[in-house]
Formats: C-alpha cells, structure tokens, sequence
C-alpha cells in the first residue's frame, strides 16, 4: 500500500477545517431564527470553535469507531436547514451516521429524502420547548456560580427559554464590582470568558454577550424584592452552600419574584437530592426546592446505578482523589475540621466524603451498600473515583468497558458518562469535561465477581453542567429531539 504523502494530510485537514467553518454559520442561524440546536453525539456544536468541532468529530471516531468527518456531517447540515423545523434538539453526529448507513445500502440514496423522513416529527410542527422564557437568579458568585454563569450565557440562545437576570452577592469592599467581573472574564484553570463582559457601574449590572445581568448587593436571602427589577417566577440557584435543607432554603421563597430554589450542594433532611440522568424523573411539578447533590455523586451514581442494574452490587467501598478546595487552607493554620488545617498546595489530605452515602438518594436500591473516603491533592481541578465493587454476577474487563462505552454512545446517559481508551489520560485531558464523569477503560481491573473502575470528572465545570440540565429540567424546557429517545436536555 502507498504511504499518503504530507500533502495529501495536509490538503485533507485544511478540506475539513474549512468545511467546519461553513458549518458555524448555518448552526447560528438555525438557532437565533428556529431554535434548533446541534449536537455531535450528546456535545454541542453551537457557540463553538472551528477547532472545537473537529475535535468532536474526532472524538466520535475513536470511542463510536465509525469513520464520521465534516465531509458526511456538513452534508447533512446543509440538507437538513432547508427543512422548517420546529425548535429541537437534534444529534448531527447520529443523523448522518443514519445517513452512512443508509449509503452503504444504496450509493443513490436521496438525501433530502431520508431526512425528510427522520426528522418529519420536527418539521412543520407549531411546538415551543416552553411557554415563556425563565428567570434565572444565582445566589452567590463562587467557582461554581462563575461557571454556572458561562454555560447559562451560552445557552441564552434566542432569549426564549431562560435568561441569567441577577447575580445576588455581599457588598465586598471598594471595586466589588469590577473584582468580580473580572473573576468572571479570566479563570486560572477555565480559561478566558468565551465573549464579552461590559460593566455599568452606575447602574449596578454587567452585561455579558448582550444579556443584561442586575448585580445585587443582600445579606440575607429574604429581603430582596426582585420585581423592582422586572425579575419574576425566578428560578434561585443557590451556591453559597450556607443553608442546606428545606427550611433554610425557603428564605428564598419569602422574596418578591422567586418561585422556585436549587441548590448546588448535597441537600439534608428531607430535600431531594437529584443527579440527573439518574432520579431527575422524581421532580414533580409542586417541588419548589431540591438539591443537585455534590460533584463526587453526580459523578459515581450513574455508573454504579448502570453496574448495579447488569451485574448486581454486593458491596463497595468509594475512595475519591480529589483537588483541593476553597474550604482548606493555602498555608497550615486553624480550620474547625480534622487535616483540612494543612497546607493544601503542599499535602495530599485525607477526609471524608459522604457521597458514598449521598448515592443512596439517588439510587436507593444501594442504601447501606457502599464506603467512602476521599484524598484532597495538590490540583487545583479535576478528581478521580474509585469504585471498588463486589459483584453479585461476575463479569470480565472487556465486557464492563464495552457496556460502559455503549451506554456513553447510544443512550440518553451520554450526557452523564463520558468513555476513554487513552492509555495516556492524566487529570489534565479532562478540564472541561461537560460529562459528570468519564470511565478510564484502560484502568479497568475485574477478576470474576471483584470489580475496580476509575472515574475521572471536573469537579467543577463537570458538575457544573449537570446543575444547568437541571435548571433546564425545573424550569420546564422540554425539547424535541433527534434521535427521540435523547430527549433529555443537554
């Protein structure tokens, strides 16, 4: 067989990179007039980089293995935006694989036809995804409030589902608001904002890629009218992480505007405690608060629900390698907890995690089932789980990791687990990560009934996507989609 020649990679690379180019266009238009939004298998395509979506083409290539490239899918974008769509959520990736398939069959295929007839639940359809838009109201400005930020902006879209309308902050000293903003533009592990960030000062607001954002200084979270602002029926995300159970949490709702609570931290007493993907089907429509649990359950509960529904689990012990945090201490001094005191650049530290507990509310069928412990490690982001299980059926490596890597291709999960054969995979590789977790295959150990996988997840934008699919879901987005069973929102 002939080598292919440096300008033959190089003349396919620059076809393809420019084909991506044409693609951003369509995608935008296909959105700001129809609402339609992109996905190459569960991975938005809108409000990304040329670079961004030929690495998710990559990406399907090696964990689908198939042989999809810009040169099938610009094809089917082009097609498909002839067609009056209704607002959907459609997977470009599976559509035009649909379309290979089919090419197989009959090199003549028609085109236009065959999407015609997958996406005829999607055309001429009078559907809106919901009634009015939401409010959107975050209760702190935290890490995890900064990246809620970014991914709620970026979803903006056409303003007709949810807006970010205030950010609700205590009065921090001179340059309160300029500070923030400024978190806001530059993150040390995230990465520049992805846009603009514009500071009216006189008037108290930001206003980021055009959405206007009212800055709220409160000490507490039931003295606030936000009608004066034209905020009404909000949806408060909370992620202060002061007040965790119902009670508390209520205050919220004593406030003019607010109708609804989520908190972004693992809920006491009585609060449901919610991992999407997993138990978001308990929601019911009078819930007014509920808790999306913590980064590490959000992350282990989808797998050890999938694991224990094939294969049973006897018992299992959780040991999470996590980055440190901002509740420890960057030199040794006092803090309230055991070990947390010491320097968390210079120690790994070892504490407790109750998401091994946690899970349990999500899957309840694993109650008193699992153990846990955790390792704080000098990384400023993104952790590892270890599942250390005991099955009740016995299985083999391959057979686990190919289940896994299913389920994180073709199911409406491939939101929540991500799958890598990357025997080079460090911590790193996973910053970003809009997976709550992704199963390293190549770490995977099983001998008969005794099973040990490793999860990695960004404990930070991870979950912090998980959170958005649940403000999606509480506030009543409910898309059509392609393939109809990834109806979940992304």
């Amino acid at each position: 067989m002939e080598r292919p020649s440096v300008d033959d990679y190089f003349g396919d690379w620059k076809a393809r990179e420019a084909l991506a180019q044409e693609m951003l266009p369509i995608m935008g238009k296909l959105e700001n007039e129809r609402g339609v939004q992109m996905f190459l298998y569960g991975r938005t395509l809108n409000n990304r980089s040329v670079a961004n979506i030929m690495m998710s083409h990559r990406r399907v290539r090696e964990v689908a293995r198939n042989e999809l490239s810009e040169f099938e899918s610009s094809q089917v974008l082009k097609s498909l935006a002839k067609l009056d769509l209704s607002p959907a959520q459609i997977d470009l990736g599976k559509l035009t694989v649909k379309y290979m398939e089919a090419l197989e069959e009959d090199a003549k295929v028609d085109l236009d036809k065959l999407l015609a007839n997958e996406l005829s639940h999607l055309v001429g359809v009078d559907y809106k995804p919901i009634d009015k838009p939401t409010d959107i109201i975050l209760y702190g400005f935290g890490r995890i409030g900064r990246l809620v930020t970014r991914l709620l902006i970026e979803q903006t879209g056409n303003g007709k589902l949810m807006r970010l309308r205030a950010i609700v902050v205590r009065k921090g000293g001179d340059g309160d608001l300029e500070k923030r903003v400024n978190l806001l533009r530059t993150d040390s592990v995230h990465g520049t904002f992805s846009g603009t960030v514009r500071v009216e000062a006189e008037n108290n607001r930001i206003i980021a890629n055009g959405n206007v954002i009212e800055i709220i200084y409160a000490e507490s979270p039931d003295s606030i009218d936000y009608t004066q602002y034209g905020i009404n029926d909000a949806l408060v995300i909370d992620n202060t992480g002061i007040w965790r159970d119902e009670e508390s949490l209520g205050q919220h709702l004593k406030s003019k505007g607010v109708s609804k609570v989520m908190l972004t931290a693992p809920g006491k007493g009585n609060l449901k405690n919610i991992v999407m993907g997993i138990n978001h089907d308990t929601i019911e429509p009078e819930d007014r608060i509920i808790s999306a649990a913590s980064c590490t359950t959000n992350a282990i509960a989808p797998v050890l629900k999938l694991i224990h529904d094939k294969y049973g689990i006897v018992h299992g012990h959780v040991e999470t390698i996590h980055a440190y945090t901002n509740d420890q201490n960057l030199i040794d001094n006092f803090h309230k907890a055991d070990r947390r005191g010491r320097s968390a650049p210079l120690n790994m530290v070892l504490t407790e995690t109750g998401a091994a507990k946690a899970v349990s509310k999500a899957v309840p069928e694993l109650e008193g089932k699992l153990t846990g412990n955790a390792v704080r490690v000098p990384v400023a982001n993104v952790s590892v789980a270890i599942l250390n299980l005991t099955l009740l059926t016995g299985s083999s490596s391959d057979e686990i990791n190919e289940y896994l890597r299913e389920i994180a291709v073709h199911s409406p999960l491939q939101n929540q687990i991500g799958y890598t054969e990357s025997p080079d995979a460090v911590s790193t590789d996973f910053i970003g990560s809009r997976e709550a977790c992704t199963v390293d295959a190549t770490a995977t150990k099983v001998n008969g009934k005794n099973m040990i996988l490793y999860l990695w997840y960004d404990n930070e934008f991870g979950y912090s996507a998980q959170v958005v699919r649940m403000v999606n879901m509480m506030a009543g987005v409910n898309f059509l989609s392609y393939p109809e069973e990834d109806s979940m929102a992304h």
